[in-house]
């Protein structure tokens, strides 16, 4: 299955680390798509953000586990998600988490 650029980011993660990271080591954490690979993502990252890439990581993380309300003594499984996290170059920087200020009227 051939995937775009757009397909294969999903999006950023929006936790506290994933903000450190990004502020402090340069380094962006985002949702993949699960069958995109190492080389893939690097690809994908550099075209979009005009940036080069150092290093890519993948954590791959299980779908959990839940009740189901329609059918009894059931367990559905949720939506495997795939995480990358993304080490930049030297003198390269995307912020992600810009805050802007609010405007007064």
């Amino acid at each position: 299955m051939e995937l775009s650029i757009y397909q294969i980011i999903k999006g950023p993660v929006v936790t506290d680390k994933a903000q450190k990271l990004n502020s402090g080591l340069h380094q962006l954490v985002l949702n993949v798509h699960p069958e995109a690979n190492k080389p893939r993502i690097k690809e994908a990252i550099e075209k979009l953000f005009n940036v080069k890439v150092d290093s890519v990581r993948v954590l791959n993380r299980k779908a959990k586990r839940y009740a189901n309300a329609k059918a009894k003594n059931k367990k559905s499984f949720g939506i495997l998600q795939k995480r990358a996290i993304i080490k930049l170059k030297p003198g390269y920087e995307v912020s992600i988490f810009e805050q802007q200020e609010p405007t007064k009227k």
